[in-house]
């Protein structure tokens, strides 16, 4: 029965990113299709818990800690507000929408896909993801005309973006939106929504926040494509680790007394 179900999930999910594609495909004029509706997340919310990861590793991973400021587009995703004024997000809505991304993400050929970040602790863990799932990765700033004007150098063509952070990286929103192209987005509370087809509700400012979200992604995706047989053959291959950034400590060098001249 559970297995019956998960088919019928998976079909639904598949049937709306097929109507993404083709209302893209399609248009005539440069629109934008949200995947912003509940039932989205309803369709899978009830398998998504264990089949992608328990709750309580996403909470150990502090993936909810948000920000202070809230933007409008993402006021329904936060659950509550702490005592320190910190806003704190669904988690059970990041768990779902991790597993909706790669499954979009899975149904594109690699070479279409473009991942971009722009912050210290995103780009480590968004390099690894792409490296991972053979897509194409941009560090840092995203130059205009980079997806828009074909006589510039680095110009290329690509179907889906995901990007890392939306307000630091609102240049890739832009030009990937002018394009038409499928865009997904880890936001946190602060950030912007506009143009984004698939929101990830998250703290995409967290060292292993970013890690955590970018190490399901990729097993989901490569999951999804058949490249491995189950989530433990992925673990066994890949650890968490990986996609953390790693910040370098200075030594303070302590100088004894008698080193001390005169």
């Amino acid at each position: 029965m559970i297995i019956m179900e998960d088919k019928e999930n998976n079909n639904k999910i598949n049937q709306k990113i097929d109507d993404i594609k083709e209302i893209k495909k399609n248009s005539d004029s440069k629109v934008n299709v949200n995947l912003e509706e509940n039932s989205i997340e309803t369709v899978i919310q009830g398998e998504v818990e264990e089949q992608l990861n328990p709750i309580s590793y996403l909470l150990e991973a502090g993936v909810q800690i948000a920000t202070k400021t809230k933007s409008a587009g993402m006021k329904r995703f936060i659950y509550k507000v702490r005592e320190d004024g910190l806003y704190l997000l669904d988690v059970k809505t990041i768990n779902a929408r991790i597993k909706i991304a790669a499954s979009m993400i899975a149904r594109y050929d690699s070479k279409d896909v473009i991942v971009t970040a722009s912050r210290i602790y995103a780009i480590a863990a968004a390099k690894k993801f792409s490296e991972i799932i053979n897509a194409t990765f941009i560090s840092g700033r995203v130059t205009p005309g980079i997806f828009t004007n074909p006589n510039k150098k680095d110009y290329m063509e690509k179907k889906l973006i995901l990007i890392s952070d939306s307000r630091n990286e609102k240049q890739a929103v832009k030009e990937a939106s002018m394009e038409n192209m499928s865009i997904i987005a880890l936001c946190d509370t602060d950030n912007l929504t506009k143009f984004i087809d698939l929101i990830i509700p998250a703290n995409n400012r967290g060292r292993r926040s970013l890690a955590y979200i970018y190490f399901l992604m990729a097993r989901e995706i490569l999951k999804q494509k058949g490249e491995i047989k189950s989530y433990e053959e992925f673990n066994k291959a890949h650890t968490v680790d990986e996609f953390e950034a790693v910040v370098e400590q200075k030594e303070k060098i302590q100088v004894q007394p008698d080193a001390i001249h005169q």
